[in-house]
């Protein structure tokens, strides 16, 4: 089925969809044996070489639950944009791991700047890729050219340009049986999994509505430091500059509204909301908003309310929750019920694994057997877009369909980036960054 029949406006139902990609297990596409050379990694190696790139806390983490997935699995390059960074990761690493043979990056092999990611890429048979998310569609094509299988944080892009990437870059891992697994850890978590399995069976009837959240009181901020030049800035205070981050909505709330496309086997339709700035408006918070909210809607009729917040002080939530024609799940509790309060059922997760740390397992299990049988990287890709699509509707205050937003130029990722060139949005006279105005913003 192409994009552009699933994303048509006849009542496109990706429930058939996903069940037929075995997706609800955990977003894997097919299940074969790796093609003769379709990777650098041979089944019966005795070492799965991994790379790094982005050796922040969450590439730093990723990379210990990469090791953890066996004994077979060896570090042997990094790569980041700042020495710092890769030096404190590589310490930390070297704490838990370095009285193992699962340590092995010699100085040659750790890479600074711009293009560092393609030094440690080509030196891996299993890639790690935790940048700010600006820079994932770049990183993913490159690791998928050369025949790497994939762990990539969510979410895959920030604009519609990198999401059409991926899109593309979802086909030739297909075509090459790459093993790819997005950082939408829900899809591993056996919570959700069981939860979803009784939702496909019709446990609560058609799903017609539903609650997202991520509310919170928000993330770090990086104070400029003297002498440092805008693009260092940006890059370090990555979070608050929409073409590296994406804003909170897609950084963040993406797993929620991940969830809902999930359970209900569609992308919305339409979206439309609001948001903007109420809180957290200085200038070290860059240009993104502070709240959003987004009703979306989907091709099968149902209506997702989506919310995220970081405003200290209120009311904080990160949760889904969905209602059907005869009942509704909530994710959070583990507990699915009729609207008269009868229990459908109840999860225990009593002895329930690490979402993180399987999805890591399941890859490597994948790739050390010889098999290919995950690859997320289109659901990756449009629930990054469902999210972009929210952002749009909030920035603009616009009701934007996602064929128009797929139809969009929106590009905020420049092709080349260096330390000698302004980042794609600079401060004024006064040192504030140019906000979306609703009814004034295009969603272009």
């Amino acid at each position: 089925m192409s994009n552009k029949d699933k994303l048509s406006k006849k009542g496109i139902s990706r429930r058939d969809f996903f069940k037929n990609a075995s997706m609800a297990a955990g977003g894997g596409l097919l299940l074969g044996s790796l093609p003769v050379g379709a990777s650098a990694y041979a089944a019966g190696q005795d070492k799965i070489k991994i790379c790094v790139v982005g050796c922040g806390g969450r590439g730093s983490g990723a990379a210990a639950q990469a090791l953890r997935a066996g004994e077979d699995v060896q570090l042997v390059a990094m790569a980041d944009a700042f020495e710092d960074r890769l030096q404190n990761s590589f310490e930390r690493l070297q704490n838990q791991f370095g009285d193992t043979d699962q340590m092995d990056v010699p100085e040659e092999n750790r890479f600074v700047g711009f293009d560092a990611y393609r030094h440690a890429i080509d030196l891996a048979d299993v890639v790690i890729l935790a940048t700010p998310p600006g820079f994932r569609p770049q990183h993913l094509r490159y690791a998928i050219e050369q025949n790497k299988h994939v762990f990539a944080e969510k979410p895959l892009a920030t604009d519609v340009a990198g999401v059409k990437s991926v899109l593309e870059t979802a086909r030739m891992a297909e075509e090459k049986q790459l093993n790819v697994v997005v950082g939408l850890q829900r899809h591993y978590q056996n919570q959700y999994r069981e939860l979803h399995n009784r939702t496909q069976y019709n446990s609560i009837g058609q799903i017609v509505s539903g609650q997202v959240y991520w509310n919170s009181g928000g993330v770090w901020v990086r104070e400029r430091e003297a002498g440092q030049s805008e693009m260092e800035y940006q890059m370090r205070n990555w979070y608050y500059f929409t073409w590296l981050c994406g804003d909170h909505i897609l950084e963040q709330h993406i797993h929620n509204i991940d969830v809902a496309n999930w359970f209900i086997g569609e992308y919305p339709e339409t979206a439309q909301g609001m948001g903007g700035r109420e809180v957290r408006k200085g200038q070290d918070h860059g240009e993104i908003f502070d709240h959003h909210f987004v009703e979306f809607t989907y091709p099968g009729g149902a209506v997702i309310s989506s919310q995220c917040r970081h405003q200290p002080g209120t009311w904080g939530r990160v949760d889904e929750t969905l209602q059907g024609t005869a009942g509704r799940v909530n994710m959070g509790s583990g507990r699915m019920e009729t609207y008269s309060g009868r229990l459908i059922y109840q999860h225990n997760d009593d002895g329930d694994r690490n979402p993180y740390q399987v999805e890591h397992d399941e890859l490597f299990a994948a790739v050390r057997n010889g098999e290919y049988r995950l690859n997320d990287t289109e659901n990756g890709a449009m629930s990054t877009m469902t999210a972009i699509l929210g952002r749009m509707a909030t920035y603009s205050g616009q009701m934007i369909t996602m064929e128009e937003a797929l139809a969009s130029d929106l590009k905020l990722v420049p092709d080349y980036l260096s330390w000698d060139v302004n980042p794609p949005v600079m401060p004024d006279s006064d040192g504030n960054y140019p906000v979306a105005i609703p009814g004034e913003t295009s969603y272009t």
